[in-house]
């Protein structure tokens, strides 16, 4: 019974979404500033209890804060963001198989994952704004940065339900001048979700997943409008107001314009464009730091305890304590200090680098040296320089650095406290020396030129060239017989003795 009750509301919300697309193309009013959400989850019931609004409701900023408080109360707080860059309720009553034709639908794993969930909810029209700001809500609910990933990072990384996380995929949206490029671009997407949603269920880790976008993907025409008019009645009063009324239209479009740039602007501050730590000696810059996110965890009782240090050091408005930095021409000490992390009354992260001329290369090179973490009176070193090193003249950038999983930090020695922290940096840039204007000078990056996938490839088409060689080789070595048997003639006699 409780089975039936739940398709019969999610039926109902499609086919409230379906009216109030007809009710949007066929009405005056501007149906170009909405995009739809769904929302749905792995496990539990509680979306159930939301009421979804009625048909022809906006639903505000303020309202799908309130709806994604309630929603991500009881649900699992791993979520699973999917933002596309342009949607409208239209793409899924043309490209759905709104209308009865279901093998054409360009949705299928998302409606199969409808169907399999068992608390889900449509909200057919969302106010743009509020849908462009979604990632800062759902970070300042879970108190977690972004992560933006895809379906082979995915697979790479495995989530823990005990800690929250927020997991962005970003889907493109594209309309050619044939229509059916749009649903191949859906389609896509489709198998994005699909492939997520299988990930997700290979690990077992329950989730929240919604799926809206930043902008409405159809714009109302003003050439229809006046086309209307004009069919109404003739003369110059209707051209002059045909005229007036395609001049607001324009206005209207700069105004959407430049909202839309501001909010895009505001993502992506929440999102982590943020500028580095800087530390000056004097009124010139000396040390520049940067991360997308920062975390340090401890091992306790047999089980690791996090902490996420991002929004306590990068930030538009976060000056962190740089107490006790210094920089000269030879050495760079850069010092995060904090308070109460992780029980620690006193906390600090120190970067220690250093430059000097190697003559091998004959030019100057920097190291980060250590990386050590103070507690209490207590220190952990890790050692950095091994992979962490750049020209003088430029900075250091490298995508992951931790002492852990693929690790470019290593403990000291084996009896070093180093070997019960963990320090992680995603996106982690760094820059000890000859610092001008500041900002970064060029970024050395620690990916090598020649991945494994280069070399494999190289190796293939050295193996193949060989075996083209040799068989060209062995054609060139065929040489044509010189006397023939001829049927009608007298036979070949081949001597058997000299």
């Amino acid at each position: 019974m409780a089975e039936k009750r739940r398709m019969w509301m999610m039926f109902a919300q499609v086919r409230v979404a379906v009216i109030l697309a007809m009710v949007c193309i066929l009405s005056s009013g501007n149906c170009d500033e909405q995009v739809p959400l769904l929302l749905w989850t792995s496990e539990g019931s509680g979306l159930h209890a939301l009421a979804p609004p009625s048909a022809g409701h906006i639903v505000g900023m303020s309202q799908l804060g309130s709806y994604l408080e309630n929603a991500l109360g009881p649900a699992p707080h791993n979520v699973l963001l999917f933002l596309q860059d342009k949607m409208s309720i239209e793409d899924f009553t043309m490209y759905a198989g709104a209308f009865g034709n279901k093998q054409d639908s360009a949705f299928p794993h998302l409606e199969r994952a409808l169907l399999s969930s068992p608390s889900s909810l449509v909200l057919p029209a969302v106010a743009w704004p509020a849908s462009s700001a979604v990632i800062g809500q759902l970070q300042d609910q879970l108190d977690t940065s972004p992560l933006y990933m895809d379906p082979e990072t995915l697979s790479q990384l495995r989530l823990n339900a005990s800690s929250p996380a927020l997991l962005v995929f970003r889907l493109p949206y594209s309309i050619g001048a044939d229509l059916m490029s749009a649903k191949e671009v859906l389609s896509g997407n489709d198998e994005v979700i699909g492939q997520v949603m299988s990930i997700m269920k290979s690990q077992s880790v329950p989730y929240t997943a919604i799926y809206t976008a930043m902008q409405p993907s159809r714009e109302a025409s003003s050439l229809q409008s006046v086309d209307m008019e004009a069919g109404v009645g003739g003369g110059r009063s209707l051209l002059q107001y045909a005229d007036k009324r395609r001049e607001r239209e324009k206005q209207r479009e700069r105004e959407r314009q430049r909202e839309r740039e501001r909010q895009e602007k505001n993502v992506q501050e929440r999102a982590g464009v943020y500028p580095p730590v800087e530390f000056k000696e004097g009124e010139a810059s000396c040390i520049l730091l940067w991360a997308e996110n920062l975390t340090v965890s401890v091992l306790r009782g047999g089980r690791w305890e996090r902490h996420d240090l991002t929004s306590l050091t990068f930030g538009e408005s976060v000056t962190p304590s740089l107490h006790g930095s210094r920089c000269n021409q030879s050495h760079s000490s850069l010092v995060l200090n904090y308070e109460n992390i992780l029980g620690h009354r006193s906390f600090k992260l120190v970067f220690a680098m250093s430059q000097r001329h190697y003559k091998v290369s004959g030019r100057r090179w920097f190291t980060l040296d250590t990386v050590e973490v103070e507690y209490d009176g207590q220190k952990a070193t890790f050692n950095g320089s091994r992979n962490i090193y750049a020209p003088a003249e430029y900075s250091y950038r490298c995508q992951s650095v931790t002492n852990f999983r693929y690790p470019v930090l290593f403990p000291r020695t084996s009896k070093d406290p180093a070997n019960q922290w963990r320090v992680s940096f995603t996106d982690f840039q760094i820059q000890g020396f000859n610092v001008s204007g500041g900002g970064f000078s060029y970024a050395s990056d620690c990916a090598g030129f020649f991945s494994p996938g280069i070399w494999m490839g190289l190796l293939t088409s050295l193996l193949m060239v060989l075996v083209l060689t040799y068989g060209l080789h062995m054609i060139m070595q065929l040489h044509t017989m010189d006397r023939f048997d001829d049927p009608k003639g007298p036979a070949i006699s081949v001597p058997q003795t000299d």
